[in-house]
């Protein structure tokens, strides 16, 4: 970190809460014994969106236990669903259906059913690649848990304690649904404040520690135990391909790179004529200079913090042609928004700055706590007064990473290609 610069501290995150006890972590079965025995929770002030807080809710079923399925009930005592059920969390309910249909085997067998018909006869992903979204969290029938294939391994990232639960039985289903043999379980940033447990990753008997995936013909290296999320950002397939006709001869900075996608989607299918990717995590950068060892391409990859990285690029008069800004998750909770959007801006402030008069930003949020319309006035607030933009497209997440029309959140990935001008 630049001296020069304070870490990103935020003083609203939620404090630790005691570790849960070691018997609420064990697996759960899919099936349900009995539906009479369900442990009822009373539902105040219902909502269409699957996340109900506890200010929702009122009285909860004393036998109702962390991870728990519950049934739902209204005040008056009329049905309304079932859900997963967490006291430790302020996300108390995560809502499963709003109906009779119980939750047992054969629905979550269906819902992965859905979910894989949806990529494979109408996206036709394996035309293209063997790394995809299987399944979106909300949008597919499994709030808190999202699950990425990557060849022959399936990688969960648990953001709720009862998907968490039943992670090991889901992706059995659909191994038998797909026929890949490993997989890997972990635990999303924060679920130790905001869930109430951690857990270490959790890899099937033999699980290779890595596997190659190809993307439109390029080859990516998926490291388990080295990388972020599930392993890979396949949110960002259609993006890489999209900026990559933008890259024919260009000078291209990629900041934030990661394991070097765009990138290496920039050299190989755009032909750009230079390309530099930064980035603060040696061990990506490392994964990055792999990833084009693995395709014969030559790419620069620097490891730094991309702040004081721009401010030297800006001292030393260096502009590109592309600038593409696609930086981690800034914004985890509502109470980190401010500082989160601020951060968003000096980095957008920077990186316009590099762009050479005529030239491509695109810029990259993946919170999705902030609304599309704001992070593009933020874009717009961060040019100096030199400066102006236009902006021309607007791209989010991949369609295996679909949106829920009753979950807003579900529309996380923003992604703003702007042309950057003088006055």
């Amino acid at each position: 970190m630049n001296a020069q610069r304070k870490p990103f501290v935020n003083r609203n995150r939620p404090t630790p809460k005691p570790p849960l006890a070691p018997e609420h972590l064990l697996p759960l079965s899919l099936d349900v014994d009995s539906e009479e025995q369900l442990p009822v929770v009373e539902v105040k002030a219902p909502v269409r969106n699957p996340i109900l807080y506890r200010k929702r809710l009122g009285k909860f079923d004393t036998k109702a236990r962390p991870g728990s399925l519950v049934r739902l009930e209204l005040t008056d005592g009329s049905h309304f669903g079932y859900g997963l059920f967490n006291s430790r969390a302020e996300a108390t309910i995560r809502v499963l259906t709003r109906n009779d249909d119980i939750p047992d085997l054969q629905w979550w067998t269906d819902k992965v059913q859905q979910a894989c018909e949806l990529r494979e006869n109408w996206l036709k992903l394996p035309e293209t690649t063997n790394a995809c979204r299987l399944i979106h969290a909300e949008s597919d029938g499994f709030p808190g848990l999202v699950i990425d294939r990557y060849d022959n391994v399936l990688s969960a990232e648990c953001f709720s304690l009862g998907m968490f639960r039943r992670a090991e039985a889901i992706l059995q289903l659909l191994q038998e649904r797909l026929g890949t043999e490993h997989w890997c379980i972990s635990t999303a940033p924060h679920t130790e404040s905001t869930e109430g447990y951690e857990h270490e990753p959790q890899f099937s008997e033999d699980c290779p520690k890595s596997v190659t995936i190809e993307e439109f013909g390029t080859r990516f290296r998926v490291q388990f135990s080295e990388g972020h999320k599930t392993g890979f950002f396949c949110d960002q397939r259609e993006n890489r391909k999209r900026i990559a006709d933008f890259c024919g001869g260009a000078k291209v900075l990629d900041l934030c790179c990661y394991s070097g996608g765009f990138s290496l989607q920039a050299d190989r299918l755009g032909g750009a004529e230079e390309v530099t990717g930064v980035d603060l995590d040696e061990a990506a950068v490392a994964m990055a200079r792999n990833n084009a060892k693995l395709n014969n391409q030559k790419v620069k990859f620097v490891h730094a913090d991309v702040f004081p990285y721009m401010r030297d690029m800006l001292r030393n008069d260096n502009t590109y042609d592309v600038v593409i800004l696609d930086p981690p998750k800034l914004i985890n909770t509502r109470g980190e928004y401010d500082e989160g959007r601020k951060k968003y801006f000096d980095l957008n402030r920077l990186a316009c700055q590099l762009v050479k008069p005529g030239g491509l930003l695109l810029s990259c949020s993946c919170s999705g706590l902030m609304p599309p319309e704001e992070f593009s006035k933020t874009i717009a607030a961060s040019l100096p007064s030199d400066r102006y933009g236009r902006f021309l497209y607007k791209w989010g997440a991949a369609a295996d990473h679909p949106v829920a029309t009753y979950c807003p959140e579900t529309e996380y990935l923003k992604a703003y290609l702007v042309q950057i001008d003088s006055r």
